[in-house]
């Protein structure tokens, strides 16, 4: 009998420890407080230094929020532009982060099943959208359109739908007024922290830095406290997964490998049997060049 109390006593040790709440932040830049040219989002832009710490801010804002809530653990996945953007020296030390490109979960690197949700900061909305800072979908310059299964879809809904396959929910989005409708359309019942509203594809009615990481630090807080209320998004697969390029000859070189096919004169279509392998196909027509070198 006393080993059946021992039992008891250790179990109900076990359920009294904390658990771990983990993470996973994929951040964009184009929907940052502020942001609304390429002056703002490249290395040869004249604002670009004073927005990548805008940038990190916002993420350190979004991890304030949510350790108050009870999160423990995160992963960051830089995902704007060459993946170089945050000031890795202003995170806290427990934070890893993810850098650079190509990488097999496109803009969640690192995600995986142990995660308790996800927040997507920073992000716009898709190429087929009317409205929005930025409006593309991961290459405004070779990409006009993206397509799941003949419906348009945004970085959002791919980034969602990666983190759905691993059963994590996106819990957080960040960005202008054009986004959250597309977030809300999307994934239902989700926090979003609107830092600005668009009044054109170069120009927003924004909020301050301070302002901005103000109500992202509100509203990663709310996510996380609701994260147990969120379900993933998850896509029945195969999926067919269809680019249309901006330019004409991408869609006909691609043509002569047999697992594409050519459905337009500039769309080129891949079947993927899962979430993962869209993934990759996608990172793959972005990122080939015959021209590589190391």
């Amino acid at each position: 009998m006393r080993y059946l109390f021992l039992l008891l006593g250790l179990a109900a040790i076990v359920a009294a420890q904390p658990r771990n709440v983990r993470i996973f932040i994929s951040v964009d830049m184009e929907g940052v407080a502020g942001v609304v040219t390429g002056d703002q989002l490249g290395p040869s832009g004249f604002e670009y230094a004073r927005f990548r710490e805008f940038m990190t801010r916002e993420v350190l804002a979004a991890i304030e929020g949510a350790r108050q809530a009870g999160a423990t653990q995160f992963v960051v996945a830089d995902s704007h532009g060459n993946g170089e953007n945050l000031l890795i020296e202003m995170l806290p030390k427990d934070v890893t982060v993810v850098r650079s490109w190509p990488r097999p979960l496109m803009m969640m690197q690192g995600v995986d099943s142990s995660f308790d949700g996800a927040f997507c900061l920073g992000y716009h909305t898709g190429a087929a959208n009317l409205r929005g800072v930025r409006a593309h979908t991961i290459s405004s310059a070779r990409f006009s359109g993206v397509f799941l299964n003949g419906q348009p879809v945004s970085e959002l809904a791919l980034s969602a739908a990666i983190a759905g396959e691993f059963g994590v929910p996106v819990l957080l989005v960040s960005g202008d007024d054009a986004v959250e409708a597309e977030a809300r359309q999307l994934l239902g019942e989700v926090e979003t922290a609107v830092v600005k509203w668009a009044l054109s594809f170069h120009s927003a009615r924004t909020m301050t830095p301070e302002a901005g990481r103000e109500v992202i630090r509100q509203k990663a807080f709310d996510a996380v406290q609701a994260r147990a209320k969120r379900k993933p998004h998850v896509l029945q697969t195969p999926v067919d997964v269809d680019v249309r390029f901006q330019a004409y000859r991408p869609a006909e070189v691609l043509e002569l490998l047999p697992i594409f096919g050519r459905v337009e004169a500039r769309t080129i279509r891949f079947r993927a049997k899962t979430i993962a392998e869209m993934s990759r196909f996608l990172q793959f027509v972005n990122h080939f060049e015959a021209g590589l070198q190391p």
